[in-house]
């Protein structure tokens, strides 16, 4: 059979699929989406159809989305979890780490790429920019890391690319470079002159920094040791997300930001975190905050919520259910805009359920499966 013309199903589905911003709009199509999705992926994905089997489940014995097989992260390691035959890989985007352990890949062409944009601006701009309290408008962008043409295989790092297309913003914005080692690392001279920005002008214009935390740390311990101090423009914003994969000095998220505040001078509520993988297609954020009653005593929580086309479970490793609110699990992603590969990931990060969205508190401490192990998981 030609590949080409197997996967006509899935590029009809990509055609159908609309990163409408409203839930409730999306709430009333998700399931029967989800459910024609893991027939899809069933039916063109081999390597995720033998995982299925192993498991009893047949898109005839699964009536609802939250009882579609999820795959462990680790498993894009060790399998070609995809509908695209090896001609049409045109990209791949590699999962980040410092273990010896290989990668997993997310393997792309230019229509999965089209959906991987779509679905990563629409939910970016509602977040960013059509939050009425952001107030942010045509704001000079800032990358902290390096650029695709160095990058090619973060997902991440494509993430940005395709805000600074949409914002018409210069390639000069990714202020990261190459190390010879192959780490990322800053220009610390393009970066500051960024954060200066034209002192003459009466009006300033807001920044959007991106970046890693661990490339905060850099930015923030270069500006402490050159007593460097800015206070960006009213309306300024911080986009971080990742951990520290032992690139730098590890801080806790309260001090990060709290440095982020002392140094760039943008306000803690003006900071956002962004949730993402490179397993799949659709990003979270924690802009929007819950207040919480624990006793007698009333805190605040940020948690993350995915788009309307995507949804989240967190999940018992002991029973593998769903855990109650408030309770502790793993995260597990349902993304109907990873139409090519497996819509159903089982992450290995904590969360705590709230409502529908998480608080994330970060890396179980879990053994990667192997091999066939991978089918039981």
């Amino acid at each position: 059979m030609n590949k080409h013309r197997m996967n006509a199903e899935l590029s009809s589905f990509a055609a159908r699929l609309r990163f409408a911003a409203s839930r409730r709009a999306q709430d009333r199509r998700f399931e029967e989406l989800a459910l024609e999705l893991f027939a899809l992926q069933f039916k063109h994905n081999s390597a995720y159809r033998k995982i299925c089997e192993a498991r009893g489940r047949t898109p005839k014995d699964v009536g609802h989305w939250t009882h579609i097989p999820a795959v462990p992260a680790a498993a894009f390691k060790e399998l070609d979890l995809t509908s695209l035959s090896p001609d049409e890989r045109t990209s791949v985007f590699y999962s980040s780490g410092t273990t010896v352990q290989k990668a997993g890949r997310h393997f792309h062409n230019a229509e999965s790429l089209a959906v991987y944009e779509a679905s990563a601006w629409a939910w970016f701009g509602q977040n960013i920019f059509k939050n009425p309290e952001s107030g942010i408008q045509n704001p000079e962008l800032l990358a902290l890391t390096p650029p695709p043409s160095q990058a090619p295989q973060s997902s991440l790092v494509h993430m940005f690319e395709t805000v600074r297309q949409k914002m018409d913003a210069p390639e000069s914005a990714f202020a990261g470079k190459l190390a010879a080692d192959g780490a990322w690392t800053l220009d610390f001279e393009a970066t500051v002159a960024v954060l200066r920005g034209n002192s003459k002008l009466k009006t300033q214009i807001p920044k959007l920094i991106l970046g890693i935390a661990f490339s905060f740390v850099h930015l923030l311990d270069y500006l402490a040791e050159n007593n460097l101090q800015f206070r960006l423009p009213e309306n300024s914003r911080v986009m971080e997300t990742g951990g520290y994969k032992n690139r730098s000095r590890s801080l806790p998220k309260s001090e990060l930001h709290a440095l982020i505040t002392e140094r760039l001078g943008i306000a803690p509520g003006k900071i956002i975190c962004e949730y993402g993988m490179s397993e799949l297609s659709s990003q979270a954020y924690d802009s929007r905050s819950q207040k919480l009653e624990v006793g007698s005593q009333k805190s605040e929580a940020r948690s993350f919520h995915f788009p309307p086309w995507a949804r989240v479970q967190i999940i018992s490793p002991e029973i593998n259910h769903e855990v109650a609110e408030g309770e502790t699990g793993l995260i597990r992603v349902f993304d109907l805009a990873n139409i090519f590969s497996v819509a159903a990931v089982q992450t290995e990060d904590l969360g705590i359920r709230r409502a529908d969205g998480f608080e994330l508190v970060g890396r179980a401490q879990l053994a990667g499966p192997r091999g066939c192990s991978l089918l039981a998981a």
